[in-house]
């Protein structure tokens, strides 16, 4: 069993930044692939930033390209979330999750575990 746990959302300017952590337990970490997700009300789950843990691929939607950074300690079993220059169309509740399979997965159906979420609202 793998259990998940977001950490670091709030209330943040726009332009301002925020770092999401995302704390893992249970089965070995650096053998999955982990991906932030959002979700916004009326929106569907979308991904924001992906890595893997095999050859240390990554993925960013277009909209956050040059923003978000995405980072993961395995000794500390943590992945991150770096968000800068946020705007208020970020405004979402953020959610960590997980999936053994390989490569970068873009479809939140195929990932086997998730946090409970972590929100973040950017005032403009």
């Amino acid at each position: 069993q793998v259990q998940l746990a977001e950490s670091g959302g709030g209330l943040v300017q726009a332009g301002g930044s925020l770092r999401l952590s995302c704390a893992a337990s249970g089965g070995t970490f650096s053998s999955y692939t982990m991906g932030w997700f959002r979700q916004a009300p009326g929106k569907e789950r979308e991904l924001v930033a992906a890595s893997s843990w095999g050859s240390g691929f990554t993925y960013y939607a277009d909209s956050e390209k040059g923003r978000f950074t995405i980072s993961r300690d395995n000794a500390k079993k943590t992945v991150y979330l770096q968000m800068n220059s946020l705007k208020p169309e970020d405004t979402a509740v953020y959610y960590c999750a997980a999936t053994t399979i390989g490569g970068i997965q873009r479809n939140p159906t195929v990932y086997d575990y998730w946090g409970q979420g972590t929100q973040v609202t950017v005032s403009s």
